[in-house]
């Protein structure tokens, strides 16, 4: 499948840098200057035009608001956690909730629903971060990228499946705190999609859930197994 202008790079967890074919930057879910997946020379960001967050939960905000307030990016995500990005001192936020759609550097984003917790560490706190979600990403191109954010399996998939079909699906596979492969797989029966990312594995001990253990599961389905700095313009 060729990406037709779009780079997708896989920087370890949930953490995604997208390139748009107009050359902007999305990251979603970063947590990268501490992220033990995310090689050393990925961490110096120097561009983020947006960055979009699934839920608040430190691996995958944990860079939000140093890089929000640094890098200047406008902030996607469920109302709730934007205002929080946003009294953090994150300037440029557009919160949205979920079935909302909002185009932002040209990319039609979708919140759709995703099944996890969402309590974000503040100190010595865990406050009220609205609830986890995904996100389907339509490219000024065409393609559409669902990205799951932390989830169990769930049925409505099959709705999002026949509202916005996307084609590239990134699966947290890793066990424990999501699906693990088992419970992926039935996503894609769900799902129907031509390729899968699976992501939220193996950075922790407990991540025990692999690609190959996926794939054997789908065998109709192409999974791409991405090394943490892998680049694809084509899948």
């Amino acid at each position: 499948m060729n990406l037709k202008g779009i780079e997708l790079t896989w920087l370890g967890h949930a953490t995604f840098r997208i390139k748009t074919p107009e050359n902007k930057i999305f990251y979603v879910d970063p947590w990268i200057a501490h992220n033990p997946m995310c090689p050393e020379p990925e961490k110096k960001v120097k561009q983020m035009d947006v960055m979009v967050c699934t839920h608040g939960h430190f691996d995958h905000i944990g860079d939000a608001v140093d890089l929000g307030k640094k890098l200047k990016p406008i902030a996607v995500g469920i109302f709730e956690l934007c205002t929080w990005l946003q009294k953090k001192g994150v300037e440029q936020i557009a919160p949205m909730n979920k079935g909302g759609t909002q185009t932002v550097a040209d990319v039609k984003i979708t919140m759709v629903h995703a099944v996890h917790s969402c309590g974000i560490q503040d100190g010595d706190e865990i406050v009220y971060g609205g609830e986890a979600c995904g996100y389907v990403m339509e490219f000024s191109n065409g393609i559409k990228i669902y990205h799951a954010g932390d989830t169990n399996v769930f049925s409505d998939m099959a709705m999002i499946r026949d509202l916005y079909a996307p084609k590239i699906v990134m699966l947290p596979i890793g066990d424990h705190f999501t699906m693990s492969p088992r419970e992926a797989a039935y996503a894609c029966k769900l799902l129907q999609p031509e390729r899968v990312i699976p992501m939220h594995f193996g950075t922790f001990p407990q991540l025990t859930g692999t690609p190959a253990e996926l794939q054997k599961l789908v065998p109709h389905v192409k999974v791409l197994e991405l090394k943490p700095g892998e680049t694809i313009s084509e899948a």
